[in-house]
């Protein structure tokens, strides 16, 4: 497979990974005199190591991946250099830590990012060379479709979920799979998503690739990034830990009303599906219990849910947000149906989780600083 040209420097800054990309990031450094001590102290890369503490950060903290928008104008030469340069940083970071967990959910935020940006390439040109440039046979079939090769798509769909990523129900014709029109579902968007997993396969091998050759002298210059990153990660693995412990009555009212229509065979929306079982993972749910929630479903299946649910708790899904609860119909209340729900700083199902839990703890709390006085009065 050739390697197609690729010079527009606007793409090469969005998408710093690609093969086409070493060259040109390696005469910016030239004509900037960017050495490895300029990327790692050096003034004129303040701005760069910022953003790549942003990208570290969305790929722990974040949902859908690192943040599209860049610290400069990348239709400048300054804001190419800052983007290009933060990518090249944030993986130096990520080799650093040693952490195999770390570098793949780094590699999955940046490869959704890149997803996001190539969904609303509307020509289909930069889409068509990233295509080019992973995929060993593809095609536009009208302005509208795509198509890809079947070897390719085999490769590519095993790690998606969704009935639609199965080959049987795909259009399967001649050694290619069309990527037809859908409503909510473009032919583009099926092509980026797609292109999505082979991203991540690719700056995950790179990333192995810097930490095999990490030096020790290296390891320790970048000890104070990879230590901030580390605590986050085992910031959120405490969160977890805490949320492990969520009783039913602790659950928020969107995950209740999933639960409850799919008990009363009501058809529930893939997006409210993938939030139960993010959410359930989440909460420290066995998958058997997941599994179970979807049996009363008008489309149950063994085999299919117990795989869906499986790969959600093996890639780590992370619950939605309320504001794409309330985009995709999902969201159970109204103002004034929950107090909780209502407060202005409440914008995620997990908040609702944590609240309830730390109002819990504080009733017991009261009720165990009074007993002593009521034994006392007795």
């Amino acid at each position: 497979m050739v390697t197609p040209d690729l010079t527009d420097e606007v793409t090469l800054a969005r998408y710093p990974f690609l093969p086409q990309a070493k060259g040109w990031i390696s005469e910016m450094a030239a004509r900037h005199k960017i050495d490895l001590d300029e990327l790692l102290d050096g003034n004129m890369m303040d701005k760069a190591r910022i953003r790549a503490r942003s990208r570290l950060v969305d790929s722990v903290d974040g949902e859908g991946g690192v943040e599209v928008a860049s610290v400069g104008d990348i239709h400048t030469e300054e804001g190419r250099l800052l983007e290009a340069f933060s990518f090249y940083y944030a993986r130096l970071v990520v080799g650093a830590s040693e952490d195999e967990v770390l570098i793949n959910r780094w590699a999955q935020a940046e490869a959704e990012r890149a997803q996001r940006i190539l969904e609303k390439d509307d020509g289909g040109k930069t889409l068509a060379t990233i295509a080019s440039t992973y995929l060993s046979e593809f095609e536009m079939v009208s302005n509208r479709e795509w198509k890809i090769g079947l070897s390719d798509f085999i490769e590519l769909c095993t790690g998606i979920t969704g009935t639609r990523w199965r080959l049987a129900n795909c259009n399967v014709e001649d050694g290619w799979v069309l990527l037809h029109e859908e409503e909510n579902y473009s032919s583009r968007k099926k092509l980026a998503r797609l292109l999505r997993e082979r991203l991540k396969q690719e700056i995950v091998k790179e990333a192995f690739e810097k930490m095999a050759n990490m030096d020790e002298g290296l390891s320790i210059r970048l000890s104070e990034p990879v230590g901030m990153i580390r605590g986050l990660v085992a910031s959120k693995a405490a969160e977890t830990i805490a949320l492990i412990g969520a009783g039913e009555e602790d659950w928020p009212p969107c995950m209740k009303k999933i639960v409850a229509e799919l008990s009363q065979g009501v058809n529930v929306n893939h997006f409210g599906r993938v939030f139960l079982g993010a959410m359930s993972r989440t909460l420290g749910l066995p998958q058997e219990v997941t599994v179970d929630f979807f049996r009363t479903a008008p489309d149950f299946n063994e085999g299919t849910t117990t795989y869906q649910v499986g790969h959600l708790y093996e890639h780590e899904y992370t619950p939605s947000g309320c504001s794409k609860l309330k985009v995709n119909h999902n969201c159970a209340v109204q103002t004034g149906d929950d107090r909780l729900c209502d407060q202005p700083w409440m914008d995620h199902p997990l908040k609702y989780t944590r609240a309830k839990q730390r109002r819990r703890k504080k009733m017991e709390e009261t009720v165990i600083a009074v007993a002593p006085d009521k034994i006392g009065d007795a």
